[in-house]
């Protein structure tokens, strides 16, 4: 196991480097509303924050926690491990993190993998809070 913190070469991991726009040019934004919709819809809805950004922050009711450094194991269809609500290429995914910078890589990995709806929320979390859509209170 790896004990170093940067974390910028794995898949899936935060990209601090990047600009905002850069980080946003990964994968389509989208605002908290028009992803709450998208949910409303149907759309499978991931959150790729730790356990203690969740703690610290506050949840998504509904929303399923998602390990961004376990993408393929998560999205793999042919696993058995993958989120249940993922039947196929085709299903819609919106991805949360704290903001574009770890949910864009996230998205973009999950796009490159050949899934074709795959968006992420233009301000993560917060501006789903914010947008004064549905949110649990913080744990600690």
């Amino acid at each position: 196991m790896t004990t170093t913190s940067d974390t910028s070469s794995r898949p899936g991991a935060p990209a601090e480097h990047l600009s905002l726009e850069e980080a946003a040019a990964l994968a389509p934004v989208v605002s908290p509303a028009q992803a709450a919709e998208l949910v409303a819809e149907g759309a499978f809805l991931v959150d790729v924050r730790s356990e203690a950004g969740r703690s610290r922050t506050g949840a998504i009711p509904g929303a399923t926690v998602g390990d961004r450094y376990a993408i393929d194991e998560e999205f793999d269809l042919t696993a058995a491990t993958r989120h249940a609500p993922v039947v196929s290429l085709d299903t819609p995914i919106v991805v949360v993190c704290g903001s574009v910078r770890g949910s864009g890589p996230v998205a973009a990995e999950l796009r490159a993998k050949g899934f074709t709806h795959v968006v992420h929320v233009e301000g993560g979390f917060p501006a789903w809070k914010d947008a004064g859509l549905p949110a649990e209170a913080p744990v600690g």
